[in-house]
């Protein structure tokens, strides 16, 4: 990773270019879409952007997803999409842009994070199958495929529960 990529919160002057980047990444509109969903409806923790000078090679985005459980709901957040620009990828640009989010939900008293992703990508950032937490996606996915990384000890809910995402995420 170049020393000069520099991570900062998203601004309304980003937008068509978080647009850009999603599309690009994943060679569809479905999470650019889900995006501008979210942003249009509130529905955004943090958002941030990572630059090279003045381009904007990558995004990541968190959106309130609490696990609600027979004894409570406990706070989480979802962490997607994370993308960045084809000819960037494999240079670390998501690896800044997770564990900078990381770090910034912890510092905001976050308690967990939920993602649904490669079970080979996440464990460098500390996630771990939700199912050792009881934790449950309220969908079908590879159980190996669902982590979920602690902000701090004892954030997970005792006896779990299932992960309730936004709307915006229906259909993506």
């Amino acid at each position: 990773m170049a020393a000069d990529l520099v991570i900062r919160p998203e601004t309304s002057g980003d937008i068509s270019a978080v647009r850009r980047i999603n599309e690009r990444a994943f060679g569809r509109p479905g999470e650019a879409g889900l995006v501008d969903s979210l942003r249009d409806h509130d529905g955004i923790i943090l958002s941030l952007v990572a630059t090279y000078g003045v381009e904007i090679v990558g995004h990541i985005l968190f959106s309130p997803a609490p696990v609600v459980g027979e004894r409570g709901e406990a706070d989480a957040v979802a962490l997607a999409p994370v993308a960045v620009l084809p000819e960037h990828q494999g240079a670390g640009v998501g690896s800044a842009l997770i564990f900078r989010g990381i770090q910034m939900l912890r510092e905001a008293g976050h308690g967990l994070v939920v993602v649904l992703g490669h079970r080979g990508y996440y464990p460098r950032f500390g996630f771990v199958p939700a199912s050792r937490y009881g934790i449950r996606c309220p969908f079908e996915v590879p159980e190996e495929a669902f982590r979920v990384l602690e902000l701090y000890e004892g954030a997970a809910p005792d006896g779990g529960g299932v992960v309730r995402y936004r709307r915006e995420f229906e259909g993506v």
